[in-house]
């Protein structure tokens, strides 16, 4: 391989050839250094993918003061930490809107529209097929989205896309009821 400084040197000017050298030398090391920190083998492609895509939109004022290998691991562990991060606000928001969810129901919350537990069945029931499937195996099975996913042998962006499209379309179908029902899909947001 050419010498990596020189690469940096020539994709910083916009060749494609440089960059795709050193994508293709750090991809998989990048990712396997990621699962140290993350999990997911997804989400250690995507942080990856996301350095590198960030390396190019950066490029012209992209500065590497040690070496480049230095400076790719040291972008992935940060890059892991931020994501860890994330996940941490997310999960607390999470239980915090499960936990007015449950507050609600103690205070004898009451529908005041008689069918609308009705209207909501049958919302559900109008899904598409595996649209609904993986809507009931999150709400009301209780599964995560890995566990989804490795049930039905989908990836979880996969199940993300259908579980949020199915919430849109419930949004659409019940909006009359919005107000009521925030609390009652967000309480089923299991998460990754």
């Amino acid at each position: 391989m050419k010498d990596e400084n020189q690469l940096v040197e020539q994709f910083k000017k916009g060749n494609k050839q440089s960059f795709e050298i050193l994508f293709r030398s750090y991809y998989a090391p990048l990712c396997l250094f990621a699962t140290k920190y993350v999990s997911n083998n997804d989400d250690c492609e995507e942080i990856v993918q996301e350095l590198f895509f960030k390396l190019w939109e950066n490029r012209k004022t992209l500065q590497i003061t040690s070496s480049v290998k230095g400076y790719l691991f040291s972008s992935v562990k940060n890059q892991c930490f931020n994501y860890l991060k994330h996940q941490k606000i997310k999960n607390k928001h999470q239980a915090e809107t499960i936990r007015e969810y449950e507050n609600s129901l103690d205070s004898d919350f009451d529908f005041p529209e008689t069918g609308l537990l009705q209207k909501i069945s049958e919302s559900i029931e109008a899904l598409p097929p595996r649209r609904r499937e993986i809507f009931k195996l999150s709400r009301e099975q209780g599964l995560k989205y890995q566990e989804i996913a490795d049930q039905l042998g989908l990836s979880v962006k996969t199940v993300e896309t259908h579980l949020g499209l199915a919430l849109k379309s419930l949004r659409e179908t019940l909006k009359q009821y919005r107000q009521i029902l925030i609390s009652f899909f967000m309480c089923g947001i299991k998460g990754k």
